[in-house]
């Protein structure tokens, strides 16, 4: 489009006259009506405007009511174009303001020293002189796109043919002088302004600053090069610096431009592509601040407190204000500063706010101080350095003193310059950074030249007809092909974007136990980075790194569960229960027979316990079972021994051993019970569990049985009923028995007994106290099915007794048995409630272990000292009651209990008939 409106313009020469004199004539009206403001505001935002304009009409509209700014003019064969921010930017409407003595003059007098140092090399374009055109860009970019307007003059063709001098002559138009490349600019935003202007006419520019990573687009700056490597270099360093340091999540900080915004946009984009780094907030810093602008930026830095790390892209006026508030706020020591090369190691930024910068990492291209210059520059006076129109503002400006010049006002306050004032021995002296790199950027245009020249002109002294006029495209291959050792020792060179390799010192300003505070150098980038983490300290002295992360590591066993769409942010859950840690976001449960580790990193087995014989709940049913055995052992050979004594005899000899059998194997039933399970002890706990007591009871219900029939028939008849002989209650016992053998037999069949470990049972919520336990596969449904033939022999016998509790005790033992088989049951019935009340206990199979020994032990017991330990206590005790009493047949036997029934049903009538007749006698 430009190129457009350019060839236009030349095309229509009338118009290139007429067009001035009608903008000249806007103008004035526009001043008479004091609306010259928005007019400069219009070229401010438009600078395609302002270029046309100044191109047009040969003046800047922002130049109006100014003195217009000189340039440094330098002789030369071949004249190169200079750009440096001499002053810093004006106040508004004013486009220049006070003297930058590092950034403009240090760097301005370095690519003087640098022509010097080229002029006078006898191996570098010999014969041939370099001059200059310097000019001033005020750090101002639109300020700067009008000065840059005088490189390309010598390329505008104008119509003068219409012009005649007053007699009538052509007038002589010296030719302007031809700039063949340009070195600069400082600002990457002026750099940008500069580089369109100078790519439309073909003008080679090679920067000494300007870093901002939009410049490496050769589609859009082909003629731009730079000797400092750009920013996207910069912040791949600072991300490797925050990653090294531990960081993942910090804020940035931009100024408002080229070089904040692209800075931090490089940051933020590598840092994306990376991964494993998170962006708190990213703010940028307006351009023209407001009041408290900065105390807001420190309060929106501290809504993410946990973000410490801040990425700074700024200038140095930005950066002190910045350190100025968060001092301001009491946060000296929170921010951890990670500053780019704007800061590098430059004391301006810090001054008087060093307490909150200590500890900040800043970044700047590898460079070295030039001793060659600073001989130069410390050498320079008011007598030996007219050629730089700027010397004497410097002079005044770093020895505090004042000139006299025409035009200038004296100031009485201010002391007089002698003249004699030396710099570095009056004034402070420092090298400025960028030095070497402008050094560097004149040779580098040297080098191309000196090559062009060598091909071109092969044996020519001087510039030859090929290289006059120069031809830009021609002259920016060579400069993209140079390769030379630079002021510093280190390699110059381009790559094909024009941009310099990466190459950075990395800095730490420390104040504490060092003798001398400033920056220190912790180490180096160069593609990749070099960092000793041992050299760094921070706030206080403090060598341990400071966190920047969102969220503090999980302790072990916690996992991660990540906050949505911040992915360096989490909140730590603890994997409870029987979970454990599979990954740093997943909680997964332990197999069955497993807990998780103390740390729940992993899973551990289970312990395994069984009833050990020591516990508690082992020794009382022991102890029980062990008299137990004692007791019925005694008893057992007490009637052995007195076998055929009346006592003996009378009790059912037959049915009382076989039920003393059953009371012996319900004690020892408490130790296979306890003892530690295995296939052959499961097998007998079944057999003898409910064995023991289904021959207990099926001999007690043979024997209730026999003496309710007896007593039953003799009410009828005289005849004895059938099956009442001894054998005849052995075979009805053993029958009784026979079916608790076959059920456990067809148990054996159907599911053979085994061992299992029970991890269920005693699994609380704390799984440190999980365990395992080890016991026979028998449920307590199993269990209970195996006693209840048992029981139900114990219920009918108890309805025997019942029913037998009418036979005169000299006759029977059926009260006895009566009196045995109600506490039983009261035993019994005592047990069911305490066995399934335990079911959720995590002690479960000791308490239900120990309950139903000592229920049966209890149970056997009973039978065992109310049938047998009286006898037991007569036979050895009373002898002499243990003798053969008169013999009575059945009949009279029967007779005997009947007429004693009947006695006492009349006893009973009796006492009934007396209360009913009382009422009578009252009256």
């Amino acid at each position: 489009m430009i190129h457009e409106e350019w060839a236009g313009a030349k095309g229509r020469s009338g118009l290139v006259l007429s067009v001035p004199l009608l903008v000249i004539i806007m103008i004035s009206e526009a001043c008479s009506h004091h609306l010259f403001c928005r007019f400069s505001l219009l070229f401010e935002y438009h600078p395609w405007l302002h270029v046309l304009w100044v191109l047009l009409v040969g003046f800047s509209p922002l130049s109006l009511g100014t003195q217009p700014q000189s340039s440094l003019k330098i002789e030369g064969d071949i004249t190169l174009g200079g750009l440096f921010p001499v002053h810093s930017r004006g106040p508004a409407g004013v486009p220049c303001g006070e003297i930058k003595r590092e950034k403009g003059i240090h760097r301005l007098e370095a690519m003087l020293y640098a022509l010097d140092q080229i002029n006078s090399d006898p191996d570098l374009l010999p014969n041939i002189t370099l001059g200059a055109r310097i000019l001033d860009t005020c750090s101002r970019d639109t300020y700067a796109l009008e000065q840059s307007l005088t490189f390309v003059q010598a390329l505008i063709q104008k119509d003068n043919s219409g012009v005649r001098c007053s007699n009538g002559e052509p007038p002589i138009i010296p030719k302007p002088e031809r700039v063949v490349g340009v070195i600069g600019a400082s600002g990457s935003s002026v750099s940008i302004m500069v580089a369109n202007v100078l790519r439309l006419f073909a003008i080679p520019q090679i920067s000494y600053a300007s870093t901002a990573p939009e410049l490496s687009d050769n589609s859009r700056y082909e003629f731009f090069s730079r000797v400092v490597p750009p920013d996207s270099y910069q912040a791949q360093a600072m991300l490797d610096i925050v990653k090294a340091m531990g960081w993942n999540y910090v804020s940035t900080l931009a100024s408002e431009g080229n070089y904040g915004e692209s800075g931090v946009d490089a940051f933020v984009q590598i840092s994306r592509e990376a991964g494993g780094l998170c962006i708190a907030q990213s703010i940028k810093i307006p351009r023209e601040p407001r009041q408290g602008e900065f105390d807001k930026i420190i309060k929106r830095l501290m809504e993410t407190s946990n973000a410490r790390g801040v990425i700074i892209f700024a200038n140095e006026d930005d950066i002190k204000r910045v350190l100025q508030a968060a001092k301001k706020a009491n946060l000296t020591g929170h921010f951890l500063f990670v500053g780019s090369d704007s800061w590098g190691a430059k004391s301006s930024p810090i001054e008087d706010q060093e307490e909150v910068a200590e500890g900040a990492v800043t970044i700047l291209p590898k460079r070295a101080s030039i001793d060659g210059f600073d001989q130069y520059f410390t050498s320079r006076s008011l007598e030996n350095n007219r050629r730089n129109i700027w010397f004497a503002e410097f002079w005044e400006d770093d020895f505090k003193c004042k000139l006299t010049r025409p035009g200038i006002k004296y100031d009485p306050d201010r002391r007089k310059c002698t003249g004699e004032e030396r710099i570095s021995r009056d004034s402070q002296y420092e090298q400025e950074g960028k030095v070497q790199f402008v050094i560097d950027a004149v040779y580098a245009m040297a080098h191309a030249l000196h090559s062009m020249h060598m091909d071109l002109c092969p044996g020519s002294m001087g510039v030859c007809e090929k290289m006059d006029p120069v031809e830009g495209r021609m002259l920016l291959q060579y400069i993209r092909s140079v390769n030379f050792n630079g002021s510093a020792g280190t390699a110059v060179m381009f790559n094909e974007n024009g941009d310099a390799p990466g190459r950075y010192d990395i800095f730490q300003y420390q104040m504490s136990n060092v003798s001398n505070p400033g920056y220190r150098i912790i180490g180096q980038w160069t593609n990749h980075l070099r960092l000793n983490l041992e050299e760094m300290q921070w706030s206080g002295g403090d060598r341990k790194i400071p966190e920047s992360v969102c969220s503090f590591p999980c302790e072990p066993g916690e996992r991660k569960k990540m906050v949505k769409g911040v992915p360096c942010c989490w909140h730590c859950e603890l994997c409870d229960g029987y979970q454990f840690l599979l990954d740093e976001f997943t909680c997964d449960m332990c197999p069955f027979d497993m807990r998780p580790l103390k740390n729940r990193t992993g899973c551990r087995p289970t312990p395994i316990i069984k009833l050990e014989w020591s516990s508690p709940w082992a020794i009382i049913p022991v102890f029980l079972a062990i008299l137990g055995i004692l007791a019925t052992t005694g008893v057992i050979t007490t009637f052995v021994r007195f076998n055929d004594t009346p006592i003996v005899r009378a009790s059912g000899r037959e049915l009382s051993y076989v039920l003393l059998t059953g009371i012996f194997l319900i004690y020892l039933i408490t130790f296979l019970m306890i003892a530690e399970p295995s296939v052959g002890v499961c097998a007998i706990r079944r057999l003898l569990l409910g064995l023991g007591m289904c021959i207990s009871y099926a001999a007690m219900l043979t024997k209730t049985n026999r003496i309710y029939r007896i007593f039953e028939q003799g009410k009828k008849s005289v005849t004895p009923p059938k099956f009442i002989s001894p054998t005849s209650q052995l075979i009805i016992t053993f029958i009784l028995i026979s079916v608790q053998l076959l059920g456990v037999f067809i148990w054996f069949g159907v599911v053979p007994p085994h061992t299992t470990i029970d991890y269920d049972e005693l699994k609380p919520p704390n799984p440190e106290f999980a365990r395992g336990i080890l016991k026979c596969d028998m449920s307590d449904l199993s269990l209970i099915l195996c006693l209840s033939y048992s029981i139900v022999l114990m219920i009918t016998c108890t309805v025997y007794a019942i029913k037998s509790r009418g036979v005169p005790e000299t006759f029977n033992e059926a009260k006895p048995i009566g009196f045995t088989m109600y506490t039983t049951c009261i035993i019994w019935l005592a047990f069911v409630p305490i066995f399934f009340g335990t079911a959720q206990s995590t002690e479960k199979m000791f308490i239900q272990t120990t309950t139903l020994t000592v229920s049966m032990s209890l149970s056997a017991t009973v039978s065992l000292g109310m049938l047998y330990i009286p006898k037991v206590y007569v036979i050895i005790f009373h002898p002499e009651q243990n003798v053969q009493k008169r013999k009575r047949s059945f009949k009279a036997v029967v007779q005997a209990a009947t007429v004693s029934t009947r006695l006492s049903q009349k006893v009973n009538d009796k006492q009934n008939g007396e209360s009913k007749m009382e009422p009578d006698r009252s009256q």
